[in-house]
């Protein structure tokens, strides 16, 4: 247990946690809606910051990441914990545990441990994943500030639930971020996530003024999110408020925790990608369907493919100095580690 930041007194030994936007109110002895949070005598503890739960080498194409260091490999780590209560979460056994029974398991590996095996790897970046980076922002803030003065940059994972407070902390110390938008539905968010849209939305625009490279990504779930208007509603917020350079990942469900719905039928995902490029979306993919023709970036000015993929792996690239190799349009995005 350690010290949290971002939260402030109340009354007696009430406290309100800001490092997300649910703001919990917490009682002594309370934890918040993440599960690892907990107000110790009228203080505010992380129980995750020495307790890291997962640690692997990832290609950045797994984030997922099209656009930032392509081709490169990113050092991923997690704790336990996260601050939504999505019924489809991918990761749940990582995620949700806290919340239900208490459980916190992990190892405590210092930072510089984490980011001297980064640079054994031949890793360029650090990912803060798989659960949700912002319950364990003291972690994140640690790391990805001894990793900028080593060269190495930071990539978030995320929900896109920060408190604005939050955010300005990160701010220096990300360089990109994949974030999901669940839905464009608020009743999506309220009765799947446990969490509101309007913030989302809010925070993805905060991040884009901070200097973020940003990738959408939207799960598309049976019967859920997946009609042709919320797709489209979905793309215009993109363009409109991120701009038609932003990547939208439209992602394949397969059943996963306490939601059973049928897995994504491939005409779907193909009818999303169709919309978002009808909206003006300048790079849109499919996810979870190796082999696909959308897993490839093409140029927007002349349609020829600039980055051949299959699944995670890079087969072709025909960039020079981030510009198209055909016909020299700028490819949005950093590709830095391809001159």
């Amino acid at each position: 247990m350690h010290p949290a930041i971002l939260w402030r007194p109340v009354k007696n030994l009430d406290i309100q946690c800001e490092a997300c936007s649910h703001f919990c109110y917490l009682k002594e002895g309370e934890k918040g809606k993440c599960g690892v949070r907990i107000n110790q005598k009228g203080r505010l503890y992380t129980l995750v910051k020495d307790k890291i739960a997962a640690l692997n080498l990832d290609p950045v194409e797994k984030k997922p990441l099209f656009h930032f260091l392509p081709g490169s490999k990113t050092l991923s780590l997690a704790t336990m914990g996260c601050n939504f209560a999505c019924i489809f979460c991918q990761n749940h056994s990582l995620s949700q545990p806290p919340k239900k029974d208490g459980t916190i398991l992990g190892e405590n590996i210092s930072a510089d441990s984490i980011l001297q095996l980064a640079k054994e790897e031949g890793a360029l970046s650090v990912s803060y994943t798989y659960s949700e980076p912002t319950i364990f922002i003291e972690l994140v803030l640690e790391v990805s500030r001894k990793a900028q003065v080593e060269g190495i940059k930071n990539i978030l994972v995320t929900n896109g639930y920060q408190s604005p407070k939050a955010l300005e902390e990160l701010g220096p110390y990300i360089q990109a971020a994949n974030v999901d938008l669940k839905s464009f539905a608020e009743c999506f968010y309220r009765e799947y996530c446990q969490a509101s849209l309007k913030t989302v939305l809010n925070n993805l625009e905060h991040m884009k003024k901070l200097g973020w490279w940003l990738e959408i990504t939207t799960l598309v779930i049976t019967e859920l999110n997946d009609s042709p208007q919320e797709l489209k509603n979905i793309a215009r917020y993109i363009q409109n408020y991120l701009g038609k350079e932003t990547p939208w990942h439209i992602s394949r469900y397969h059943p996963s925790y306490k939601l059973n719905n049928p897995p994504t039928p491939l005409s779907t995902l193909e009818k999303a990608y169709e919309i978002g490029k009808e909206v003006g979306l300048d790079y849109v993919y499919l996810g979870n369907v190796p082999g696909h023709m959308s897993e490839s970036t093409y140029c927007p000015a002349c349609g020829k493919v600039v980055i051949a993929r299959r699944g995670f792996t890079l087969l072709e690239i025909n960039l020079k100095e981030g510009k198209c190799a055909f016909c020299d349009y700028k490819i949005a995005g950093d590709f830095s580690n391809l001159n």
